[in-house]
């Protein structure tokens, strides 16, 4: 078969496939045009929505900084002297109670966002500053139950504090040992074994305490949990300093 040959089949294949094709649109005018619409339609609303996602992250953000802001700001007495301008709360209540209305409203009104749920924690724990502990508590509970593991660990952690402020040891141990057993970037297993450790110091088991810290110490001996632990099973060394070691 020549080459000219070859180019004219070519061309044939090239035109009957064009063909084909074009009566195959005609035909199916309808749902290729219907289909177009729905795929048009589907960009439009993926675009939209993350546009609208990213529009209320910086809004959320912004009402984070402010609320953060309020939950930064210094106490001072009544009577203290204060430099122009500078706004202070009388006391850490007062300050946690409006802090607490700020981050609130931000983890209402943005809580799909991460400021939104981030929010959401300080609101327990500004809850808790402030005293109402019933509001605190139901409040780590709905962030401990998030998909967010760090954030989740965290508001383990401060509920388990709660809980032993308003006398609930058994319940906090359970959460010290869950911490240990699933620990999070947030919450390492030696942060919440040292704070098991200090509630049976307490409640007055020694026995108990020293085998978490000798356990800390044998598994992480160079680490910051390992080195409290052994200051804590050697108080009198720890003192002396490193002259002592």
């Amino acid at each position: 078969m020549d080459q000219q040959t070859k180019q004219a089949l070519k061309h044939d294949q090239f035109v009957d496939t064009t063909k084909h094709g074009l009566e195959w649109a005609t035909e199916n005018r309808r749902s290729v045009i219907t289909t177009a619409a729905i795929l048009l339609a589907l960009i439009v609303v993926i675009v939209g929505g993350v546009l609208f996602y990213n529009h209320r992250s910086q809004q959320a953000s912004v009402a984070f900084g402010e609320a953060m802001q309020a939950y930064q700001t210094p106490l001072a007495q009544s009577g203290q002297p204060v430099p122009p301008g500078i706004k202070t709360f009388p006391s850490v209540g007062d300050r946690a109670k409006a802090a607490n209305a700020l981050f609130t409203a931000v983890a209402d009104k943005y809580g799909i966002t991460p400021d939104g749920k981030i929010s959401r924690y300080f609101a327990g724990l500004t809850y808790m500053e402030a005293g109402n502990s019933a509001s605190a508590e139901s409040t780590f509970k709905q962030v401990a139950g998030g998909w967010n593991g760090d954030l989740a660990a965290l508001a383990k952690f401060s509920l388990a504090q709660l809980y032993r402020q308003t006398g609930r040891d058994a319940q906090a141990i359970d959460l010290y040992n869950e911490l240990t057993a699933k620990p999070a970037t947030t919450v390492p297993s030696g942060l919440a074994q040292l704070q098991l450790a200090e509630l049976y110091e307490n409640q007055g088991k020694p026995d108990a305490a020293k085998k978490i810290y000798a356990q800390l110490k044998d598994k992480d001996a160079k680490g910051p949990a390992g080195m409290l632990a052994a200051q804590k099973l050697n108080p009198a060394a720890a003192a002396a300093g490193p002259a002592a070691q």
